[in-house]
């Protein structure tokens, strides 16, 4: 069966120079004939453009629907107010991932879940089918999956806005975390949030899916540079933005993960809770740790880390940092052992123990606007 294609791969597939892979069974740009550290820096300098068209956007309506998602997901809906946005995570009920996602709340009855394009079918079948709440005899809201409807395009960077306005004046006054399902490019409807992976400024802008082409082509036009997915990873990494099968999974919890912010466990009831809790009052017994390399190698994902000897862990992420010209990683490591910010630990890299020390994250934070 071939990969399939989002609506802008006739456009990016004529690029010179465009490097196309494969990512959870879709063709996508890795990087385009300038590289991935040219298109790194210009996010972090000026303004850059992905296609992330391949994430899955499920709608679900109806009077149920807030009280549904509240309960599905860890972080606090029922608080959101209608034009804006959250960052959440779905569990099982023994507290591991089933994803982390996005939610935008249209109004008091209509929501938007962003899902991760490689576990679109495993969240839809679990919203709708395997979680507990489908379980037992209270009807469920109205779940559509509309992802082929969608086109997605993240423009980000410092100058994201300026480059933005120029099509669509009022995206200005969109505030961070918030959007507008109201706005045009011509004919052409948009909901853009003020939103992205990066750790920048920036927007995410969702149409239909034959606007895209277009509206990706002018937005070049003014001078802002295609992304791939490489780029994409260096910078979410630098911003310590977990990326599911790395940092999160079914056997991590959003604990051990470090996000327990974004776990309301004040809330009565979401599926994984009495796990989480279990956890937290036990003791969470790993925890997301930054570090950078002291000696020369790079620290990929699944190398073991070492402290006094004994394998405390092991790496989730790992790249040579653009920004910074170090290499960087993150890693899962066991609590307890009174590591701190600028201790030394190792990782085991092709076969030899290479010095790194504990940092603290993100890596990289951005000054001014957030």
């Amino acid at each position: 069966m071939s990969n399939k294609r989002t609506p802008l791969y006739p456009v990016y597939e004529a690029y010179p120079g465009v490097k196309i892979a494969d990512f959870h069974g879709w063709d996508l740009p890795i990087q385009f004939a300038d590289g991935i550290i040219a298109e790194h820096q210009a996010v972090r300098t000026a303004a850059g453009l992905f296609d992330v068209s391949h994430m899955g956007e499920f709608l679900i309506q109806g009077a149920q629907a807030e009280s549904f998602i509240d309960q599905l997901v860890t972080n606090n809906i029922v608080s959101m107010k209608p034009g804006t946005v959250r960052y959440t995570l779905m569990c099982y009920p023994d507290g591991g991932v089933v994803d982390d996602l996005i939610v935008y709340r249209i109004s008091e009855i209509q929501f938007l879940l962003v899902v991760n394009a490689g576990n679109r079918k495993k969240d839809f079948t679990w919203i709708t089918r395997e979680n507990p709440l489908a379980q037992g005899e209270t009807p469920l809201p109205e779940i559509r999956d509309q992802s082929d409807q969608w086109a997605l395009l993240a423009l980000q960077g410092p100058q994201a806005q300026e480059m933005l306005t120029q099509l669509v004046p009022e995206a200005a006054d969109i505030s961070f975390f918030q959007f507008r399902d109201d706005l045009a490019y011509g004919d052409a409807p948009l909901l853009i949030s003020r939103t992205g992976y990066t750790g920048e400024d920036g927007f995410e802008l969702y149409m239909n899916s034959e606007d895209a082409p277009e509206l990706w082509s002018r937005l070049i036009s003014l001078g802002v540079m295609p992304c791939g997915l490489g780029a994409r990873d260096t910078l979410r990494l630098e911003a310590k933005l977990p990326l599911y099968g790395h940092e999160l999974s079914d056997s991590v919890t959003p604990l051990e993960a470090n996000l327990a912010v974004f776990a309301d466990l004040e809330k009565p009831y979401f599926v994984g809770k009495e796990a989480l809790v279990h956890q937290k009052e036990t003791g969470i017994p790993r925890s997301l740790r930054g570090l950078e390399m002291i000696d020369s190698g790079v620290p990929r994902e699944g190398y073991e880390v070492y402290h006094q000897g004994a394998c405390i862990g092991h790496i989730t992420s790992g790249t040579k940092s653009p920004t910074l010209q170090k290499f960087i990683a993150l890693a899962l490591i066991e609590r307890g052992r009174g590591l701190k910010i600028g201790d030394e630990i190792e990782v085991l890299i092709r076969s030899k123990r290479k010095k790194a020390r504990l940092v603290k994250t993100p890596f990289y934070k951005k000054t001014g606007r957030s």
